[in-house]
């Protein structure tokens, strides 16, 4: 599936949002990608998890992670494309935690995959989690990346099916909230109310 399809795909679930939102990381931004949207249908869930598993660099893992919430669906697609195991990490408290009885065998290789990476902090708490509990994270696998150019957001390679340069803003410095564009809405967020 080439990039204008995917986006295509997230255009026609209005999965694409324009406004004024507050991200998951708390930063701001004119643009918002609702994957939840895309994802409940089963046949683009189901779609998206074969191309992602196909773009994973080793087929030899024990285990797909994910975070939650964003990355359950598309990480239990991409489990089931490879045939594996999907666990998956939780916030408790406001610490990504390892919870449900989940854990992993010393050394087991991971692959972890989100739905949409901005500043990349649920997947390196996903994988630091990973790590204290003996896994050990192989590659990322994320179905959109808003920020393709940052550099070193993982210390393991990642990819991604649908790459946007999309702006993200610390509130303090947002434009949008500067020249009081709309005010600023949590979709999605883990610090939605």
């Amino acid at each position: 599936m080439n990039e204008q399809a995917l986006l295509s795909i997230y255009e026609d679930s209005g999965a694409l949002l324009n406004g004024h939102f507050v991200l998951s990381s708390g930063r701001h931004s004119p643009r918002y990608l609702q994957s939840a949207k895309v994802l409940m249908h089963p046949a683009h869930a189901e779609v998206l998890g074969r191309e992602l598993a196909q773009l994973a660099a080793t087929q030899n893992v024990d285990v797909v992670v994910a975070p939650a919430l964003g990355g359950l669906i598309i990480g239990h697609e991409v489990a089931r494309a490879l045939n594996k195991p999907l666990i998956f990490t939780e916030r408790k408290e406001g610490v990504m935690s390892l919870r449900r009885g989940f854990s992993f065998t010393q050394g087991a290789r991971v692959l972890v995959v989100e739905d949409v990476i901005t500043t990349g902090g649920s997947v390196c708490e996903c994988m630091a989690v990973v790590r204290e509990h003996g896994g050990l994270p192989l590659e990322v696998l994320a179905v959109v990346d808003r920020a393709p150019d940052a550099e070193g957001r993982f210390d393991v390679p990642h990819q991604t099916l649908l790459k946007l340069n999309v702006p993200s803003y610390a509130p303090e410095d947002c434009p949008l909230c500067r020249e009081g564009i709309l005010p600023a809405v949590k979709p999605g967020s883990r610090h939605a109310a």
